[in-house]
């Protein structure tokens, strides 16, 4: 092991039996330890100490321990199915032999077909899978992505629905002012004019009930409810109450709420809006009312970053004409 300052950090590397592994750390300390680790990690490996299991199985493990845990199990489960199907070679190697080389082929070969965000999106997923496998089951060393290069998420969208844009939407599913929903795609509809007046996510919005909603706040499951292990409160405007009055709740999954949702965008012939674009057009008109903490509250981010770079979409030209 190798441990040596490069600027103003430090770089350890480790060679063993034609295995070369390095990685960069900001303190000595942490690079020593992180050596000490991957050092035994990979005297382990040389004496056949992981059990031969194939990438295909850590993700088959996952999936059952893991992404069922979470709201977005079904999307976690589709990528990484998605990976063994289209990935057969890679899926079927042993985990412990899986190299930076290996994944750096995969990822050159997603980023031909789907975007950088896409990938960047797998990468942190798998990165997940590998850290169990690693830390709990004990099936592997070093991660194959360490040293490997993200592509980075998209640039952030600023696309939001514009007046016209909802009310022909909102007409083409059938919605009657007043009138509460009978059909599916009325449904869909008074999903898409929540998620404009609440700024919560579809999966949010398909769980608002006389179960979930009281004294104005609703209360809801979300994504990272795994790892917080608490519903989110959502405050609702008096509008959005309004709407929700009498309301027994939606019958539409979310699947059916997507597919009915892009039959009407595309019959209207609107480029580019998802369904999630309401959400920052919520948020965005909200940030007039709110502060940034309020804000982030109503939104159920923690990292403001995230909140004012994604889901802030007011236009410089909005901005100049507040001034």
């Amino acid at each position: 092991m190798y441990i040596r300052k490069q600027g103003t950090k430090w770089r350890v590397e480790i060679v063993r039996n034609g295995t070369r592994t390095s990685a960069t750390f900001e303190t000595k300390s942490a690079a020593t330890q992180w050596g000490i680790k991957e050092e035994a990690a990979l005297i382990a490996e040389s004496r056949g100490a992981f059990p031969r299991r194939t990438f295909a199985e850590a993700i088959d493990r996952y999936v059952e321990r893991v992404s069922v845990l979470k709201a977005g199990e079904r999307f976690e489960r589709l990528r990484l199915e998605a990976l063994k199907r289209d990935f057969p070679e890679l899926a079927g190697k042993q985990l412990s032999k899986l190299t930076t080389a290996d994944l750096v082929a995969w990822r050159d070969t997603r980023l031909a077909v789907v975007t950088k965000g896409s990938v960047q999106r797998d990468i942190n997923l798998l990165s997940h899978v590998f850290t169990k496998a690693r830390t709990e089951w004990k099936w592997m060393g070093e991660s194959p992505l360490t040293g490997m290069e993200a592509p980075g998420d998209n640039p952030p969208r600023d696309r939001l629905p514009t007046g016209s844009e909802v009310r022909r939407i909102l007409r083409w599913l059938g919605h009657v002012t007043a009138r509460l929903p009978t059909t599916k795609q009325q449904e869909t509809a008074f999903a898409f004019l929540l998620a404009l007046r609440t700024g919560m996510r579809a999966g949010e919005v398909l769980q608002l009930g006389p179960l979930t909603v009281a004294n104005n706040v609703a209360t809801v499951h979300h994504k990272m409810e795994y790892r917080t292990g608490k519903p989110r409160k959502v405050p609702l405007s008096r509008h959005a109450v309004r709407l929700l009055r009498n309301f027994q709740g939606f019958t539409l999954s979310s699947e059916s709420l997507d597919a009915l949702f892009r039959k009407a965008r595309d019959a209207l012939l609107i480029k580019d809006l998802h369904f999630h674009d309401a959400r920052a057009a919520a948020l965005t008109r909200m940030s007039r009312k709110v502060d940034v903490l309020e804000l982030a509250r109503i939104s159920g981010h923690k990292d403001l970053r995230l909140l004012m770079s994604t889901y802030y979409r007011a236009s410089s030209e909005d901005i100049a004409g507040r001034l």
